[in-house]
């Protein structure tokens, strides 16, 4: 099974990409880090489409089971820098593709005003976004081993577990579906 996730955060060493990380390493998933800056800022320009960091996102999300964005909150709302990625794609990469959402967020209340915006935009790309959603505060990070303490790393496991499910009804609805 072939899960993506990407890594929404413009930061080099912020939150997100410790969990991304985390979850490429226990999960044996593909990794896009948005933090490497290689993306443009999206102008609907048609060359675009012919630049090789646009051309392998595509790809990579197109050839992906499964998607898990993962996105710090900023403002109420995913980063720049993940809206940004997405606006480079469409239905053609995510029409009923599974797809996981994850938002870290500094504490208190945040994180599902981020969720919520994903979801929305996930929609809009024709993603099937599982109910399972998941937000990660400060104190849920092993700072120290660029990973996740064991109740929310459990969390996450929950959340890749559904993730799993989707993909396995995705997969039976293909099969059964009537042939182009």
């Amino acid at each position: 099974m072939n899960i993506m996730i990407i890594n929404g955060s413009p930061r080099k060493r912020g939150r997100t990409g410790i969990a991304a990380r985390f979850i490429a390493r226990t999960y044996n998933a593909d990794l896009i880090d948005l933090s490497d800056g290689s993306l443009p800022l999206y102008t609907g320009e048609q060359e675009q489409a012919d630049l090789q960091s646009v051309k392998s996102l595509k790809q990579k999300v197109k050839n992906a089971d499964a998607v898990i964005l993962a996105s710090p909150e900023y403002h109420s709302g995913m980063s720049g820098a993940l809206k940004n990625a997405l606006d480079f794609l469409s239905s053609e990469q995510f029409a009923h593709k599974p797809v996981a959402l994850l938002a870290c967020a500094g504490g208190g209340k945040g994180g599902i005003n981020c969720l919520n915006n994903l979801r929305i935009v996930a929609r809009g790309v024709y993603a099937n976004v599982i109910p399972k959603q998941l937000v990660l505060d400060p104190h849920c990070f092993d700072y120290d081993n660029d990973g996740l303490l064991e109740e929310p790393a459990k969390l996450v496991d929950d959340m890749i577990q559904e993730l799993k499910v989707y993909v396995k009804a995705a997969e039976i609805v293909q099969k059964d579906a009537p042939a182009k």
